[in-house]
């Protein structure tokens, strides 16, 4: 079952600096895309939400609160994130990397799963992490996230740098994981990664949400593109 994330009056100041400015939102049983340019807060309010900067306001899943838990307690309560920028560990190998966070039994998914999803890491699975291409380490970066079986997965801009042909197989995985009832929240400058994955997309602007609006006309508006975004379909 999906977990239920609640964010209501987000707050993070970095000294005088005010980031996140009142952010409140809710992901249910349906994924939920975060939009916005360079700068906006999407990346902290990632950060907020898995314990890793200060935040005042409030933070529940399944109506647990769980603002201000440390980011190991977070990730146990069924929260994983697949952080910007990918972050291997160079000196392990694919499968290594994968069983450092494989659970016993039969949970829906497993490394073989993962193999069968991403061939492209079945075939590098002796390769190390500082061998992979920008693709196979994002690749990688999401099924460490799946091997978790969270409730939800928080996934920050996962098409960034991403071949064409990838962020369409991107697409696909990501509506499997949704139809499959794991809750996800995506953060994505992609928009054609954002409207296709979401019905829904939340559109933030110096720290706040601007607004949450529908995913098809999002995609179909490009004045209502250009004026939050400052970008076009599919850029």
């Amino acid at each position: 079952m999906a977990g239920h994330l609640d964010i209501n009056d987000l707050h993070v100041r970095f000294g005088k600096a005010t980031i996140l400015q009142g952010v409140s939102l809710s992901v249910r049983d349906k994924p939920l895309s975060v939009v916005g340019r360079n700068g906006m807060g999407k990346t902290t309010m990632c950060a907020a939400v898995m314990g890793m900067v200060p935040a005042s306001g409030s933070i529940t899943l399944d109506g647990r609160d769980i603002l201000g838990l440390n980011t190991g307690r977070i990730a146990r309560q069924g929260i994983a994130l697949v952080p910007q920028g990918r972050r291997m560990f160079p000196s392990l190998t694919v499968h290594e990397h994968l069983l450092l966070v494989a659970q016993r039994g039969t949970p829906p998914w497993t490394i073989d799963r993962i193999y069968e999803t991403f061939p492209r890491l079945a075939e590098r699975r002796k390769n190390g992490g500082n061998q992979l291409s920008g693709g196979e380490q994002q690749m990688l970066a999401i099924s460490r996230a799946l091997l978790m079986n969270p409730q939800l997965v928080i996934m920050d801009e996962p098409s960034e740098g991403l071949a064409p042909v990838i962020v369409d197989h991107l697409i696909e995985v990501l509506r499997t994981i949704a139809a499959e009832g794991m809750g996800l929240l995506l953060i994505e400058q992609n928009l054609r990664v954002a409207t296709s994955v979401a019905d829904e997309v939340s559109i933030m602007v110096t720290g706040r949400i601007a607004a949450t609006v529908d995913a098809a006309e999002l995609a179909r508006d490009r004045e209502m593109q250009n004026r939050y975004l400052g970008v076009s379909h599919g850029h």
